[in-house]
Parts: C-alpha cells; structure tokens; sequence
C-alpha cells in the first residue's frame, strides 16, 4: 500500500478517535444542547483560566494563562517506545505494526477541543476561550535522533501525518487555521529532546498569516499571479539566493531575510494547500531536500524554527478573512519558513517590529550551497 493510500486508511481512524477523545462536549451551535451540558463547559472554562485576547491596534490574538511546563529531563522520556504506548493516541503511523510516527494530544496545551469561544466584548476589547486543538507529532521512536538524521522516506512520512492532521482538522468549522511548527534545540525553546513537532488548530489566524495573505490577494488583485511564484521564478533565475533544489522544489534564503541564514522552501508548481499535493507531486522529493536544508542549517545553527504555512479554512464563510476567498486558491502558496536561532545574540531577535540581518541572504545562500550535507 502506498504512503497515500495508507495515509487516508489512517485519517479515517483518526476521526473515529477524535470523536472519542472529546468526551462527549456537544458540537457548537447544537440546538440540542442540555442545561447539563452547559455546565460542564462553564466548569471546564473555570478549569482552564486560559483566555485569547484580542489586540484593537495590532490586530494579533494573544493567549494568556499558559502554565511554562517544559519536560523534565530529570524523568523518563514520554516518547520512548513503551512509555508512548500508554498515552492516548490520535494517530499512529502504520496503523499496525512498530510504530514509526504518533500524534499525541499536547499534555498541556495551549488549547482545548471541548465547549465554546464563548467571544464575549469587554468595552472596546475583544476576548474569548481558548478552543482550539493541540496535539504533538512524535517523528520517530528513536530518542537519539532529529529530523535531520531520519531518511528520505521517514521524512516523507512525517511530511504525511502533518499533511493528514491538517486535513482532518479542517472539517472543523469553528477552527480557522491549522499550523504546523517545530522548535528545535533549547534555545528554540523545545519542550522534550525527542524529535517532535507540534499541531494547532484555531479560532483565529495567526497576524503573520494575515499579512501574507493580505499581500498575496494585492498582488493577484495587480497583476493576476501568484506573488510566490513570481519569486520562485526570479530566485531561479537569479539563483544567487538558492540553497538547493530537488525536482520542483526549491530552498532559497528570502530577499529579506528577517534572520542570519533564513531558509524558505517552496513547490515551484502553484499550490496553496500543504495538505493537498497536485497530481504529480513528490513528496518524497521534498523530503530529501528538507533533510539536507536541516543538516546544513544545524552546522551552522545550534536552534531552529520551523513553520509551515497554508491556506487558511475556508469551511468559515463569515468573518474577518471572508473577502479572501475568491482568489485564495490562485494567490497563496503553501510554503515552509525555517529561522535558525545563533548562539551568539543577535539584534535580529530583540528588535521584533525592525528586524537587524547582520548576513545578507546571498552571502547566506553561498555559505549553505558550500556546505556539505552528508558528513
């Protein structure tokens, strides 16, 4: 069976275990809903003390009311083969079989699935619950290894399970954006040593998100093409910024880059859904060229983050980002950014509105090409 294939056995069961997993919460907007019902989800508001706020200046949303519960690494590894095992699972990579990935509910997340937004106005302040879905993808049973050091294909199969959760979580439609991030290394501020990567899912898009996709809708709305392409095509051409290329993907460092050695890696087919590879795609491809991006990177970084980005869900016709809609499929383009975090403190990360590159992307670029990513 190939990865596609086994990828949609496991998403339908992984409904069936969401559905499971959200200990009976009635849906929002059912009609149905109990006066016991709603008390557990005042209870569970109660519990959580955890609330969004909205920014009336910059239009970001903040969570606050986080508990900073880092793993310990005094304690037993969570993700090892056999202590894994006996925490709930969303989805298991093969379903049968040795486990290769595991996508687990965040132990302390920063949302929650069951009850309401519950958006309430306190004066001109905008606040609501934190609803929303964490979960936390376990990349490989092997404590000792990063994603850099995993083959072509366990990549590939974590680049699935990624793919499938975004999915799975778009049906949805309370949850707006679905993002997919890693931080690597404990300047990056990783919660566990264990290669993970982490899932949220929210009521809200993320500022950053909206900036590109306020930018990609002008530049379709001018000339009728997507912006991302447009760079994948000077870049290529240019090729003074490129970093790699496998197939039709390529890694280059931005025109401006917000930090020293700043990877972005993109299909140069257009396409705005990670989740939704076009006929032809190969992720393998991807794979291969994500792991030697990393491996470069960590000769030269101790600490990244990574991100990827894609369209927003479009299952919510009402709101802030409605308008976005009708062109969203030819303007934006899933992509993923990596900033690598120095040892040394660079003005790049305390200086956020401003960013201070002290590299420029070109002279970044030709550092990494020279780099050798198999040693």
């Amino acid at each position: 069976m190939t990865i596609a294939a086994t990828a949609q056995k496991l998403l339908r069961r992984s409904r069936k275990k969401r559905k499971a997993w959200q200990n009976d919460f009635v849906a929002v907007g059912d009609t149905s809903c109990t006066q016991e019902h709603r008390k557990r989800r005042a209870d569970f508001a109660e519990e959580s003390l955890m609330e969004i706020r909205r920014d009336p200046i910059t239009q970001s949303w903040v969570v606050l009311g986080q508990r900073e519960s880092l793993g310990d690494p005094a304690q037993p590894c969570p993700f090892d083969p056999g202590a894994v095992e006996k925490r709930p699972s969303i989805l298991t990579w093969p379903a049968e079989g040795p486990w290769q990935v595991r996508v687990l509910p965040h132990p302390d997340p920063l949302y929650r699935i069951e009850g309401d937004a519950g958006r309430v106005a306190e004066g001109m302040y905008d606040k609501m619950g934190a609803i929303g879905a964490h979960e936390v993808v376990v990349e490989t049973p092997h404590h000792d290894k990063k994603m850099s050091q995993l083959g072509d294909e366990e990549i590939e199969r974590i680049l699935w399970v990624w793919a499938s959760r975004i999915a799975d979580l778009k049906k949805d439609p309370r949850f707006k954006y679905v993002a997919v991030f890693k931080n690597q290394g404990p300047l990056a501020g990783d919660e566990w040593s264990h290669a993970h990567s982490q899932i949220t899912a929210t009521i809200f898009v993320p500022r950053r998100v909206k900036y590109e996709l306020n930018s990609a809708s002008e530049w379709f709305r001018e000339r009728e093409r997507c912006i991302f392409c447009d760079v994948v095509r000077q870049d290529e051409k240019q090729g003074k910024r490129i970093v790699d290329v496998q197939g039709d993907y390529y890694a280059l460092c931005p025109y401006s880059s917000r930090v020293p050695y700043e990877v972005w890696v993109l299909h140069r087919r257009h396409n705005h859904l990670f989740e939704q590879p076009r006929a032809g795609s190969n992720r393998r491809q991807l794979a291969a060229l994500l792991g030697r991006v990393l491996r470069r990177l960590e000769k030269i970084a101790p600490a990244y983050h990574l991100v990827v980005h894609t369209a927003p869900n479009t299952l919510s016709k009402k709101g802030e980002l409605a308008g976005y809609w009708k062109t969203l499929s030819d303007d934006f383009h899933w992509h993923i950014e990596i900033l690598p975090i120095l040892e040394k403190r660079s003005k790049s990360y305390s200086i956020k509105e401003v960013y201070f590159n002290a590299v420029l992307p070109e002279q970044a670029a030709e550092q990494l090409r020279s780099l050798d990513p198999n040693t």
